[in-house]
């Protein structure tokens, strides 16, 4: 296990005993709110059946809102305690999910069958290159199948509502890939009294992430740059909510592998 690794783990930890916003399992679902959860812009299809694998997922929010829509649900996480919400958000519904402790530039190997879907929330800037999992996720999904996947927006990676100068959200990176950041959490993350190490992130930069697709066969179907917010220009300045306005920090793609 490298250097990378083990902060990950560390920090999903001590995020996980602080009850953090993305550790909170979704207890309160039925199959219309999960398929509202996954697919707002209603992309996603039939689902009932359909093998699934949630990469770099753990804490019982995709896994279970899969389950609830009739799918065979794998998680893989780096976290132990990610996964024990999996499992528990699992048995609060009822339903069978299995869950695997790995990274995910090294996951293939755990797989023995292809699967329908395989679904990545806000993980991939957690490694420094992109393309590593790519080439993971090729290897285990289904001639045909979806990989959808978030990541941080390329151009404003690192920068938070924290560097509003007055006029401006100010850009200090290089635009160098696999460039790591480091920021604080934002206060809707966590309110732990314990100090938990801050997010390190890697930048991807748009040509590595649609050129690593490419190389691995992915065709892409739909990019969007507004996800799980709505820009509000009438926000005061400094506020995450303006923020996102002005420099959304998201992407989410839609592929579909056809080597």
């Amino acid at each position: 296990m490298d250097e990378v690794a083990q902060y990950n783990m560390a920090r999903w930890q001590a995020l996980t005993k602080a009850n953090a916003l993305f550790t909170r399992p979704y207890l309160q679902m039925d199959a219309t709110t999960a398929r509202a959860k996954l697919d707002a812009e209603g992309r996603l299809g039939e689902i009932k059946g359909k093998d699934v694998l949630c990469l770099a997922g753990g804490g019982g929010q995709q896994s279970v809102a899969f389950a609830l829509l009739g799918a065979t649900v794998t998680v893989i996480d780096l976290s132990e305690e990610q996964l024990q919400n999996d499992r528990a958000a699992a048995a609060h519904y009822h339903h069978q999910i299995e869950t695997q402790q790995g990274d995910m530039r090294d996951f293939a190997r755990l797989i023995t069958k292809r699967f329908a879907i395989v679904w990545q929330p806000y993980s991939l800037n957690f490694v420094p290159d992109a393309r590593v999992v790519f080439h993971q996720v090729a290897q285990v999904l289904q001639r045909g199948g979806l990989y959808h996947f978030n990541c941080a927006n390329p151009f404003f990676s690192g920068l938070t509502e924290r560097d509003w100068n007055g006029t401006g959200y100010l850009l200090k990176a290089p635009y160098v890939a696999g460039a790591a950041t480091t920021y604080p959490d934002a206060d809707w993350v966590h309110t732990a009294a314990e100090p938990i190490a801050p997010p390190r992130e890697y930048r991807h930069m748009l040509s590595s992430l649609i050129n690593g697709l490419i190389e691995e066969s992915f065709v892409l179907q739909h990019i969007s740059d507004y996800t799980d917010f709505y820009p509000d220009l009438k926000a005061e300045p400094g506020t995450w909510d303006h923020f996102t306005a002005i420099a959304p920090p998201w992407l989410t793609f839609w592929t579909i592998y056809q080597p």
